[in-house]
């Protein structure tokens, strides 16, 4: 592993940190009103949902850093690299479903694809 890998990772743990950190402060609930469904944002999705994305990708990114963990420090961030890039698929499918643009997930999803590759 070169300093380029490993510059990557802490490239992509940062990003990932500010977005997941991102994901579950910006958004503040509502309040609904009597008899009301679930209450859902401006992207489509409920609350929930987009907390535990933010959740998950703090998780991993801190997960792409860990000096120590229970399995070898390798296998951790092969296993946070495959869930973002996994994740990164699934927003890129939701964004070309609502006629956004996918640019910057498929540049996130290659940058985790760099660092998945980098720690094989």
């Amino acid at each position: 592993m070169n300093s380029l890998d490993r510059f990557m990772e802490y490239l992509a743990a940062g990003v990932f940190l500010w977005i997941g950190v991102r994901n579950i402060y910006s958004y503040t609930r509502r309040p609904k009103a009597l008899g009301a469904g679930q209450t859902r944002l401006p992207m489509g999705l409920p609350y929930g949902a987009i907390v535990a994305v933010g959740l998950f990708e703090v998780v991993a990114a801190l997960a792409l850093v860990a000096p120590i963990g229970f399995w070898p420090q390798a296998t951790l961030v092969r296993l946070a690299a495959v869930g973002l890039a996994g994740l990164m698929v699934a927003s890129s499918i939701h964004h070309v479903r609502r006629q956004e643009s996918a640019a910057p997930t498929v540049a996130l999803f290659l940058l985790t694809l760099f660092v998945l590759v980098g720690r094989w």
